[in-house]
């Protein structure tokens, strides 16, 4: 597509052809700048990296909506995203102290403030089409509800979540919010929004956008807490570290990525799956072979239940030199339902350079993580956390600091814990009796034209003075 500007992209999630946006460049962090940068506070460093790809908003109105939206307040300490470390070289990094309790929201609430800013300067308004595992959906809904000019449409798998990721979703009352639950999987609900956002009059004139991490916004919000991760670990900028990250759609370790690319010193990124261990096969073999939605299993880790996640074709981009048409060869037989392997050719050996290494976890060994962690550290772990921390552990090396990404709190999946450790987990305040409350959401087969005709239905039944 023709270049576009930061705010224009926003809005539209996908590009027009149907393809993701991704910037042309990385922007490259020098010694010096890096350097400057590590004594920051977390809303004074976000300003630093992402005024690099949100340039076309003053900077003095960027400063003010990253400083509105990273408070104590709303994410529970002045560090935002705190590091605790458990013993010397191992470390959690805590994204989960958000609205929603999970990781999306560090993202979600600057996006909910970016959407509102954008809008309101063009008088325009927004239907967001999203799909959730389970915790996007949640973050996307509580940074959107009561915003002018905003309507949510979240799709997720009917009985798919847990209940208490269900229930913070489908209580909701707010009358711009509406819930879908598709009668299939998590794969389903993303391909619906992705037709949706290719029917191109339809996307036009029903303003349909996304907050998926098919929005690049998502992206560029995460690659700020591995900066303030590595700083918070490291006393010099000569030091290495690697991440563990749990990964469903591939963004939040693709985040990780750009943030290497950018220059920050990470040796690797380990990318821990679940049994839906279909990224974990790619690194491995140099086999990418989506599952069908029979072959996706239902896990304990249920957002990491995805089996074709959308950033890994950003990825693949880049292991291609940027070449365009090869990507879209790869893809052909993507979506028709095949698979690539690149086993044996110069791009399996280029996945070397880009520092990723893979391992998947099972049920069985998630509860032993959880309560050995919680046994050997006093500290609770979610199920996808658990995940983290296994694979990590198989990776960990001697004088190469360890840095697990922690994705949600525990109380969202209190069946597991229960199970690993033999108690409820405690519940922060103000989501006590959540799975009692009355829900509100919209049951449908996984059909574009069903969800198409329920937005058109909303959008042209909605009260004209709450648009801007």
């Amino acid at each position: 597509m023709p270049p576009r500007t930061f705010s224009e992209i926003l809005l539209t999630g996908l590009a027009p052809d149907g393809g993701l946006t991704i910037p042309e460049t990385y922007p490259q962090i020098n010694a010096s700048e890096l350097e400057s940068w590590r004594p920051l506070d977390y809303p004074a460093l976000a300003c630093k990296i992402l005024s690099l790809f949100m340039d076309d908003i003053p900077a003095a109105d960027l400063h003010a909506l990253i400083t509105r939206t990273y408070t104590p307040e709303a994410f529970g300490s002045q560090d935002i995203t705190p590091v605790q470390t458990l013993e010397p070289g191992l470390h959690l990094l805590r994204l989960s102290n958000g609205p929603t309790l999970a990781f999306k929201d560090i993202a979600m609430q600057l996006l909910g403030n970016l959407f509102e800013y954008i809008l309101a300067k063009n008088h325009d308004e927004l239907n967001i089409l999203g799909a959730t595992s389970g915790d996007t959906g949640s973050s996307a809904e509580y940074a959107m509800r009561g915003k002018r000019g905003i309507r949510v449409f979240m799709l997720s798998p009917y009985g798919k979540m847990s209940g208490f990721q269900t229930s913070q979703m489908f209580s909701l009352q707010d009358k711009n919010i509406f819930n879908i639950a598709i009668e299939g999987v998590f794969d389903d609900c993303q391909d619906i929004v992705k037709a949706v956002s290719n029917d191109r009059a339809f996307k036009q004139q029903y303003h349909i956008g996304t907050v998926n991490s098919i929005n690049w916004a998502r992206i560029a919000a995460q690659i700020v807490y591995y900066f303030k991760a590595y700083f918070a670990v490291t006393r010099s900028n000569q030091e290495r570290v690697s991440f563990s990250v749990p990964s469903g759609n591939f963004g939040n370790i693709f985040a990780g990525h750009v943030a290497r690319m950018m220059g920050l010193p990470i040796k690797h990124l380990i990318l821990a799956t679940n049994e839906n261990d279909v990224l974990d096969e790619f690194f491995r073999t140099g086999l990418y072979r989506p599952r069908t939605t029979v072959e996706t299993r239902h896990t304990s880790s249920p957002s990491m239940d995805i089996s074709k996640a959308s950033n890994f074709e950003r990825f693949i981009f880049d292991l291609t030199g940027r070449d365009a048409m090869r990507l879209k060869e790869l893809w052909k037989s993507v979506d028709q339902g095949g698979s690539f392997d690149l086993f044996g050719t110069a791009l399996w050996t280029k996945t070397k350079d880009f520092g990723f290494v893979s391992g998947a976890s099972h049920h069985a060994a998630r509860i032993a993580t959880i309560r050995e962690c919680y046994q050997k550290y006093d500290v609770l772990v979610d199920t996808h956390t658990a995940d983290g921390l296994k694979v990590g552990m198989a990776f960990r090396e001697q004088d190469v600091p360890l840095i697990c990404l922690e994705t949600a709190l525990p109380v969202k999946f209190a069946e597991s814990i229960r199970e690993a450790v033999g108690f409820e987990p405690p519940c922060p305040s103000g989501f006590d009796n959540l799975e009692s409350l009355p829900q509100r959401f919209e049951r449908m087969p996984p059909d574009a034209n069903q969800v198409k005709q329920f937005i058109v239905k909303q959008v042209e039944s909605a009260d004209p003075t709450d648009t801007p």
